[in-house]
């Protein structure tokens, strides 16, 4: 009612000071980041939609034996159109983008690219639910995406632009879409729901990819399933669980811009499970990536009455 406090937006005000919410933003970015590191061993034995969709077969599985033991409730006849389209969109369109872009794109550019991600979802966000930023919100926008600049020019391969670049930045537009697609779904679904009806309806779409995937297992050593079967589980099923829940208690601009520690995660994974320590300029990077971040969330967002 008019004059009162909903519980909502109670939601909302604690979003920002809740240790339970911080705890899933930094296991959401540590699965993410480590994605990076396997995907990369799988695509030597992998071809990229091979590797889209037997990781989406396993994430299909993992969540629909979770749903079977949780008696997760049917989605709604008039949710499914859209519930298929953030599927596509963000699950299929946005894998098969973003690792057929890897394969020929340095891969400082890549993370440069799938690094303006929050950019577009705060400028989405902005357009479509009329969420705003103060000015120091932008400004840790800049300063985050600054950062991720400074770990793309560290990484040694340069910023020379591919044409399949472009393929990698819709990639970056299509994670942006997800997101904000997710947000009305999640105030009629729950964040195990919602993330495994996108996610099967992504699946789907990768189904067309099947032919010669049997004879691509059968081929690979063990050591290359296991690591899509991780692909699978970790960071794409629990992960996007993760996400939802995430995008549920916060507002998209303000959720977008924990997607700049992904990158610092995925270079420290890397530094662990491959051996490749970061140089100064990717130590920089990552700080003024984490700056950034603080910056939104502490001093950045507007409260709902100022909306």
């Amino acid at each position: 009612m008019a004059g009162h406090n909903t519980p909502g937006a109670a939601v909302e005000r604690r979003a920002g000071l809740d240790l339970g919410l911080l705890a899933v933003v930094l296991v959401t970015v540590i699965t993410w980041g480590s994605a990076f590191a396997g995907i990369r061993m799988a695509l030597e034995f992998y071809t990229p939609a091979h590797l889209a969709l037997l990781r989406y077969l396993i994430a299909s599985l993992a969540l629909g034996v979770y749903a079977a033991f949780a008696r997760m409730r049917l989605p709604r006849l008039r949710d499914l159109p859209g519930l298929a389209l953030i599927g596509f969109v963000g699950i299929a369109f946005y894998n098969l983008a973003l690792i057929y872009g890897e394969t020929t794109i340095p891969a400082g550019t890549a993370s440069l690219l799938i690094a303006s991600t929050p950019v577009w979802m705060a400028l989405f966000a902005a357009l479509i639910f009329s969420e705003r930023l103060r000015p120091l919100g932008w400004l840790g926008i800049a300063v985050s995406f600054a950062g991720a600049t400074v770990i793309a020019l560290g990484s040694g391969s340069g910023l020379g632009l591919d044409p399949q670049a472009l393929i990698v930045l819709a990639a970056a537009l299509a994670s942006a879409a997800y997101s904000l697609g997710q947000k009305p779904f999640l105030a009629r679904y729950s964040a195990l729901e919602c993330t495994a009806y996108a996610i099967w309806a992504g699946t789907l779409a990768l189904l067309p990819f099947a032919p010669g995937l049997w004879a691509k297992v059968r081929a690979a050593p063990p050591t290359a399933t296991l690591a899509v079967a991780y692909l699978g589980v970790v960071p794409a099923a629990l992960g996007y669980v993760l996400w939802a829940r995430i995008l549920a208690r916060v507002p998209a601009a303000t959720a977008g811009s924990f997607l700049y520690l992904v990158p610092a995660s995925a270079m420290l994974v890397a530094w662990v499970w491959l051996g490749e320590a970061p140089g100064p300029l990717a130590l920089a990077g990552g700080a003024l990536i984490i700056a950034g971040v603080i910056l939104v969330n502490r001093w950045g967002r507007q409260s709902p009455a100022q909306r």
